[in-house]
């Protein structure tokens, strides 16, 4: 495979700064986003007793949680939201090529979850799905079928039918991982004028521009924009990302290789600047990668040996990672969340059968368990929705 490419940065975005205001700055508002929030878990149903999506009630100042109702539906392994959170979107993910979505209704009130409508993928093995700011337009990565399906939304949240499939080409060095295009996170950048995809067969980060003003039935991307970033041979990148500092950074974590790749990122742009391991077992199954709400640490998950989650802290002004240290979690860590005001990590262990509430330390970033375990067979993605507001 070629070498990396790196790409010249525009903008004033050269990280050369203090940043101290900007991590007392993340401190404070992250101190002002406690209490309840509703937590979303999606699974695996092929094991006895998963039948869906549950809902659960999540104190982010204590850890603490209950069980509020779930709604079926067959291998909701990814999740999103609606920007105003009155929907949710999930895939059906079936390696075989007549995977779906779903549109949900979801009111907070009641906690009730209602099925809106689904329409097929076209492709095989859906593993991630993304929503734009506006939320008109949805994106699936088909891990399987090496594609990218774009729908839109009704003003009733419902699909309208599938927009576009866009197919890609390539292959890399693991004749078994990377045989051909294996597309598995699909999502915008911060100032939603861009949408980056990461393929592990191909090695290669995706970018286009985004279409602020589609017609109805027209892509929500603009296809010709198309540019390819290529990674290190048999990286397989996975997940991704921004620094929330105006997304100044781009972190790529590698599910073959089990590194993490820093990136400067600029108006579309991306320079490599570090590659540093955060699986040094040599396992092949690095997952999820998640920064801190203030900035200051980054946590990557890794599989199949010594599970658990690395912990790195990171440089206020350049981004680059120090290793902080190493988490050993539940079996297959394959998802993770951090709640909004920075105070839990929680695990998705997909071969425990739990999601596990780790309180994270302020100062050092690492991780003590809670052991406030919330027990649920194979749960493979979480994700968290504004303040609560159902009534006992």
């Amino acid at each position: 495979m070629a070498a990396v490419l790196l790409v010249s940065c525009m903008g004033n975005h050269s990280g050369k700064r203090n940043d101290k205001n900007a991590v007392e700055e993340g401190r404070s508002a992250m101190e002002t986003t406690g209490g309840d929030l509703f937590l979303l878990a999606g699974t695996y149903t092929s094991a006895e007793g998963s039948k869906g999506i549950y809902l659960y009630r999540f104190n982010t100042d204590t850890g603490s949680s209950d069980s509020i109702s779930m709604v079926e539906v067959d291998n909701p392994s990814y999740l999103t939201l609606s920007p105003d959170e009155k929907y949710i979107y999930a895939v059906t993910e079936r390696n075989e090529p007549n995977s779906t979505v779903h549109a949900f209704s979801f009111d907070k009130r009641t906690g009730k979850i209602e099925l809106l409508n689904s329409v097929p993928v076209n492709s095989s093995s859906p593993c991630y799905i993304t929503i734009d700011g506006k939320g008109k337009n949805v994106h699936t990565a088909n891990y399987g079928g090496g594609t990218i399906t774009s729908f839109q939304v009704k003003e009733n949240g419902m699909f309208a039918s599938t927009v576009s499939i866009m197919h890609f080409k390539g292959s890399g060095p693991d004749s078994i991982r990377q045989e051909k295009p294996h597309l598995h996170s699909v999502r915008y950048s911060p100032d939603g004028q861009y949408l980056f995809a990461s393929d592990l067969g191909s090695d290669k980060l995706y970018r286009f521009i985004v279409n602020d003003t589609p017609f109805e039935g027209q892509p929500g991307l603009l296809e010709n924009s198309l540019k390819e970033f290529g990674v290190p041979a048999g990286t397989g990148p996975r997940h991704f990302d921004f620094h929330p500092d105006g997304g100044r950074f781009l972190y790529l974590l590698g599910e073959l290789s089990g590194e993490v790749i820093v990136y400067d990122y600029s108006f579309g742009e991306l320079i490599q600047k570090q590659v540093i391991a955060a699986d040094t077992t040599g396992a092949g199954g690095s997952a999820d990668i998640h920064v801190s709400p203030d900035g200051r640490f980054l946590y990557a998950s890794n599989r199949l040996q010594a599970d658990g989650i690395a912990i790195f802290a990171i440089d206020p002004s350049e981004g680059t990672l120090t290793k902080a240290g190493y988490q050993l979690t539940a079996e297959h860590p394959r998802n993770f969340i951090i709640t909004p005001n920075g105070k839990f990590l929680l695990v998705a262990g997909r071969d425990d059968n739990m999601i596990q509430v780790f309180r994270i330390d302020s100062e050092t970033g690492l991780l003590t368990d809670t052991h406030q375990d919330i027990y649920l067979d194979k749960p493979v993605c979480l994700k968290f929705a504004g303040q609560l507001t159902i009534k006992n």
